[in-house]
């Protein structure tokens, strides 16, 4: 305990490694802001300051980066952007048929888990049906049930002889 209090500032620095450390496994952007507050306390400790005068500067400064730092950094990240997530992200994914897929139901993988899934309303009497095996995007989510739409072949393209 006396080598704390003999080398404050070597303390915050050992701080602010286990925090990067955290960091690093976050990838959050919240314990950055406490590295910086702790690399804060240690130019504190640095200084001379007394111990209170060191936690001070290092919360006041891990605060401001939460409330200042962090929204601009997540913000420019993300490109502005909000993050989808849970059934929202699905929008757009490709998925596979796993059982064929109608209007009134079927059944997709997406992403490595199965759905159940129908097709859009097709207008007047054509009735669209898509084989297992094919490929879908997910147009929409409805309650638990993806809505798909079949994605076009890709047109044959010519391949070179190589001799």
């Amino acid at each position: 305990m006396s080598w704390i209090t003999e080398h404050p500032a070597l303390a915050w620095l050992a701080l602010a490694l286990a925090l990067a450390a955290f960091e690093v496994a976050s990838i959050d952007f919240v314990f950055l802001m406490f590295v910086v507050g702790a690399l804060a306390g240690a130019l504190a400790a640095a200084l001379g300051a007394p111990f209170v005068v060191q936690v001070i500067v290092g919360v006041v400064v891990s605060l401001l980066g939460l409330g200042v730092v962090r929204p601009v950094v997540v913000r420019r990240i993300h490109g502005g952007a909000p993050t989808l997530t849970g059934a929202a992200a699905l929008v757009g994914k490709p998925a596979r048929v796993v059982e064929a897929v109608t209007e009134s139901g079927g059944r997709v993988k997406i992403g490595g888990e199965v759905w159940s899934a129908r097709t859009e309303p097709a207008g007047g009497s054509s009735r669209v049906t898509i084989a297992p095996g094919e490929p879908v995007r997910v147009v929409s989510i409805d309650g638990a049930t993806a809505v798909v739409s079949a994605v076009p072949p890709y047109p044959e393209t010519p391949t070179k002889s190589l001799s």
